[in-house]
């Protein structure tokens, strides 16, 4: 009897550890990704995202509810209160309203960002040391803001006045203004800074900017991604050159940038979902990471254009 109960007891065993071991394998994580908006580098950063993820679980392993916010935060609010609702196991957040939703909606589901350019900034922390702590991290689209104002000087030597077009409604834009601003008046330019609300208003402050200032700065902003045409239909007859804060953005009208790839940076942020989902890190220790490098690039169409000659070291950004 003893020898039988024995022989039960490891067979019960073995089919236990067997079935905890197939549970395991065919085990499920569901993401839930709220996008700003459509357009170049966050659709990258998106896909950089989903690819890390299946690179290292496999496509059945995950089920991702990509959800787009339309350029409205609170659309993305109620994509991610709808995220909390049907309990994923992580949200990616792109883009600072984005992860500002997020963030609202949930303190327990772990958030990782991407395409937010300062999180003490977006999340309106009072201190920070890359960390944010919590259930947030992510990863930062930041190229260096003084090297972007080194590139305004190199690549229009004569201009004396600079002026600044962001969206005021974006805190990141503010932010990256602010910074390129003081160091162009270390410089001895004079910046002027030409905030607008929203796609409404973008033509008239843009036509301001354009016939008061030598050449314009544009940061890594959203709404001025959505709508780089109405930058280049007002800059381009005026012969007014940008300086763009990201290739997206250079791409539709601009001269030159410092370009990050927003597919490796998404694709950084993905790598860091599966240390949470899969390896069972701690978010809250995570420090949000940066692009590893940056590429000087400039947008031959333009620049031809304009009569201006590419500065060496710089690539021309592909066309498409």
């Amino acid at each position: 009897m003893k020898k039988v109960l024995s022989v039960l007891l490891a067979l019960i065993l073995m089919i236990s550890m067997t079935g905890c071991s197939g549970k395991e394998e065919k085990e499920t994580y569901s993401i839930g990704i709220c996008q700003l908006v459509e357009h170049a580098a966050l659709d990258q950063a998106t896909e950089g995202f989903m690819q890390a993820i299946i690179d290292e679980l496999g496509e059945d392993a995950v089920d991702f509810d990509v959800q787009n916010g339309q350029g409205d935060a609170t659309t993305c609010a109620t994509i991610a209160n709808q995220f909390v609702s049907n309990d994923v196991d992580l949200i990616m957040a792109n883009a600072t309203p984005a992860l500002q939703a997020a963030v609202a909606a949930t303190g327990d589901i772990p958030i990782l960002g991407t395409s937010v350019t300062e999180y003490s900034v977006a999340l309106e922390l009072k201190e920070y040391n890359g960390t944010v702590g919590g259930n947030v991290s992510g990863t930062s689209d930041l190229a260096p803001l003084d090297k972007q104002a080194a590139m305004i000087v190199e690549w229009c030597p004569d201009a004396k006045t600079v002026g600044l077009l962001y969206c005021s409604k974006e805190a990141n834009s503010q932010y990256q203004v602010d910074v390129v601003k003081a160091e162009l008046e270390k410089k001895g330019l004079e910046a002027i800074l030409y905030p607008f609300t929203d796609s409404n208003d973008l033509a008239q402050v843009c036509t301001t900017a354009a016939d008061n200032c030598d050449v314009i700065y544009v940061p890594t902003d959203n709404t001025v991604a959505e709508n780089t045409g109405i930058i280049d239909n007002i800059c381009g007859p005026k012969q007014i050159p940008v300086i763009a804060g990201e290739e997206g953005i250079c791409a539709g009208c601009g001269i030159a940038t410092l370009s990050i790839s927003y597919y490796d940076l998404g694709y950084t942020t993905g790598k860091m979902a599966v240390e949470i989902l899969r390896d069972g890190k701690d978010i809250s220790t995570m420090p949000v990471q940066y692009a590893d490098q940056q590429t000087p690039k400039y947008n031959a169409q333009i620049c031809d254009a304009l009569g201006i000659e590419p500065l060496e070291g710089y690539t021309a950004i592909d066309a498409e």
